[in-house]
């Protein structure tokens, strides 16, 4: 059946929960109304009244289970983002099989976690799927036989705010503080004071160390775009 719910309040991330088993559904609006700046928007039983509810709800994140109905939910999740390119969606799933992982993403599934995953990835999970980058859960390995890579993405204990998350799409790209400043309309200080909680919750020595741990983590032994960061490692 497909719940909708009250409205959130301004700022807050709107979430639409995908679940096939009541117990479930229930389990992850509790998971995602406990995590601080979310809010449980609808939980439509059924992935063929998704698009549906996605329409009234308007959400800004979409958690789908992928269990034994994968095929059509994966369906639901090609509708849905051809319906909406930028919602971004995370999977819940039982399977490990890098080719199940790979067949999600290519569906449109931005993060991957496994079933028994914390509330704190979960949240971060969402938070780096609006940002546009992929979240595979840590507890998945890569199998020796498997074809491609599977997308990884650092997963600090402390998830990034959705500030910081920006200030880090930005340092990707080599920028300065004074161009992190000017492209996000805020202080060079007040970047100052974000890269330093993004090096905090990284465990990173510096600018550099963070971009490095994220480009190592996305492309294991890939230093594509190291280049760029001997300049502005400065500014910190």
């Amino acid at each position: 059946m497909s719940t909708p719910m009250a409205s959130t309040p301004r700022g807050v991330t709107r979430v639409l929960i995908l679940a096939d088993a009541p117990v479930l559904r229930r389990g992850l609006v509790g998971m995602i109304n406990e995590t601080a700046g979310m809010q449980a928007v609808g939980t439509p039983g059924e992935p063929r009244r998704a698009l549906t509810l996605a329409e009234s709800a308007r959400p800004d994140a979409v958690v789908v289970e992928l269990g034994t109905g994968r095929a059509a939910t994966l369906n639901a999740v090609r509708d849905l983002r051809r319906r909406f390119p930028q919602l971004a969606v995370v999977a819940l799933a039982t399977s490990e099989d890098p080719g199940v992982v790979n067949e999600a993403l290519a569906a449109g599934v931005r993060s991957y976690l496994l079933m028994n995953t914390s509330p704190t990835l979960l949240g971060w999970a969402v938070l780096a799927a609006r940002a546009g980058r992929t979240v595979v859960d840590p507890q998945i390995r890569r199998g020796e036989g498997s074809a491609e890579p599977v997308s990884r993405e650092l997963t600090p204990e402390v998830p990034l705010t959705r500030r910081e998350s920006d200030v880090l799409d930005e340092l990707l790209q080599g920028q300065s503080n004074r161009a992190i400043g000017k492209n996000l309309f805020i202080s060079e200080d007040t970047v100052k004071s974000h890269v330093k909680a993004i090096l905090r919750k990284l465990g990173a020595r510096d600018r550099a160390h963070a971009v490095s741990l994220v480009l190592s983590a996305r492309n294991p032994g890939c230093s594509c775009g190291a280049h760029r960061l001997t300049e502005a490692a400065a500014d910190v």
